[in-house]
């Protein structure tokens, strides 16, 4: 028995032997006292940890979809502090479709419990109806390990804490604290090596990066940095051997910070240096400071997605070599106007953008660009994609004087002018016949 009940329990026997009338009010408010602390003990009780979570997806998990559609437990980075281990992965099927399997490893208090559990992800569904899918049969693998938890007494049918029309009421189950308060740390050091008798290419790239995001605020730092170096073995004209050398490297510091100021506002700034030899560029210092408006509420991301923006930005630019307007170092001001549109539903997906930039003291240097992308399911098993990027280029300030050589062009020594760049990606595809065929079978890797 706890020993606050035992308390209880003793001065309740003694409050009824006692006859003095003041002596018993004394008793009395000790009594109401302790029931009260014990009340909140209870109540403290009642609010548990959440079921701690590590996802390890080898089938493209939409990680953002899912920690927006389930926060009623943590997802974690680190798979040994999970309560469950979530092993996620796909084959192909006879349909064109696929077999999805969700494998739960419990651990920690949950190391006796493990589970699979499949589901079949039909060929014709669009991305849309696939991640929904996968969503459906994450929640009910992890339901299981939820109900053996305090938590069990927050779960809806959809799992999720925040109901429509309440976005104001956060917060109802409280917040796990986080030791590393959101903080997050990524290193990465990747090279390659490619030979053969007259050509030879390396490279060697590393980065760090630190960022926190909350739904407030997210702010990051980054480092990242690299060099290539080819090497051309061949014979001139007399038949002499020659080799010639190419090395570029490219270097970058950066530090941004977005704050959320309302449903539909956000505000931002992003500072960063950088200096590439491709680009002529010895050391360029960058300041940008935005604002954006999203016309949905950053809460349907995952749905669609309509967003504005406005971005002055200040440069100050020094070059290797002098460029096309007689310049080996400058100070550029100018201004973007950039937007974005995504919308997601079972027929398909859109997804487009738009940025134009100019700089102030000459408006002809201008650059627009757009890109967009389509996925769309006709009907049946008729569908339809579509990916276009197009841009218009009126803005190499930065291009040397001199120009390049045939021989730096070849090499990709040096970047040179051009007024456009296009690429395009379209086709059609047609499936028909059995949907019946949900067999998995890799043998021989087909």
């Amino acid at each position: 028995m706890p020993i606050c009940f035992w308390i209880l329990l003793t001065c309740a026997r003694v409050f009824l032997k006692i006859n003095n009338h003041c002596m018993r009010k004394k008793i009395l408010l000790v009594f109401t006292v302790l029931l009260c602390i014990n009340g909140i003990s209870i109540a403290q009780q009642a609010i548990s940890s959440k079921l701690k979570v590590f996802i390890d997806c080898h089938s493209g998990c939409d990680m953002i979809y899912i920690k927006s559609e389930v926060n009623i437990v943590d997802f974690l980075l680190d798979r040994l502090a999970a309560d469950v281990h979530v092993l996620i992965t796909d084959e192909n099927t006879g349909s064109g479709g696929d077999k999805y399997q969700l494998i739960f490893f419990g651990q920690n208090q949950f190391r006796n419990m493990t589970d699979t559990i499949y589901f079949d992800n039909d060929a014709n569904n669009t991305d849309f109806e696939e991640r929904d899918l996968l969503l459906k049969y994450l929640k009910l693998g992890l339901a299981p390990y939820i109900a053996k938890t305090k938590m069990v007494q927050y779960i809806s049918i959809g799992m999720k804490t925040d109901k429509a029309g309440s976005e104001t009421k956060k917060d109802t189950i409280g917040q796990t604290k986080d030791p590393w308060n959101y903080w997050v740390f990524r290193t990465s050091l990747n090279g390659f090596v490619s030979t053969e008798e007259a050509y030879t290419s390396s490279s060697l790239n590393g980065g760090f990066s630190v960022n926190r995001v909350t739904e407030e605020l997210k702010t990051g730092f980054e480092l990242n940095g690299g060099k290539n170096k080819s090497i051309y073995r061949f014979d001139d004209d007399n038949g002499v051997p020659q080799k010639l050398t190419i090395r570029n490297d490219n270097y970058e510091i950066s530090h941004f910070l977005v704050k959320s100021l309302t449903n539909h506002w956000s505000l931002g700034y992003e500072a960063n240096v950088s200096r590439s030899s491709f680009s002529n560029n010895k050391l360029q210092p960058v300041l940008r400071s935005g604002i954006e408006y999203n016309i949905y509420p950053y809460k349907q991301v995952n749905t669609k997605f309509f967003t504005i923006s406005y971005v002055l930005d200040l440069r100050r630019n020094y070059y290797f070599d002098t460029t096309l307007y007689d310049k080996i170092k400058e100070t550029l001001a100018g201004h973007s106007v950039e937007s974005n549109f995504t919308f997601n539903q079972k027929w398909g997906t859109i997804d487009c953008g738009l940025e134009y930039h100019n700089y102030f003291h000459d408006w002809k240097l201008f650059n627009l660009e757009a890109n967009i992308e389509l996925n769309i399911r006709i009907t049946g098993g008729l569908s339809f994609n579509l990916y276009t990027s197009a841009e218009l280029i009126r803005d190499q300030i930065y291009l040397p004087k001199e120009g390049a050589s045939s021989q730096e062009v070849l090499t990709r020594r040096r970047q040179i002018a051009t007024g456009y760049q296009l690429f395009t990606h379209f086709g059609i595809n047609y499936r028909f016949g059995s949907k019946l065929s949900n067999f998995v079978n890799p043998r021989f890797g087909n």
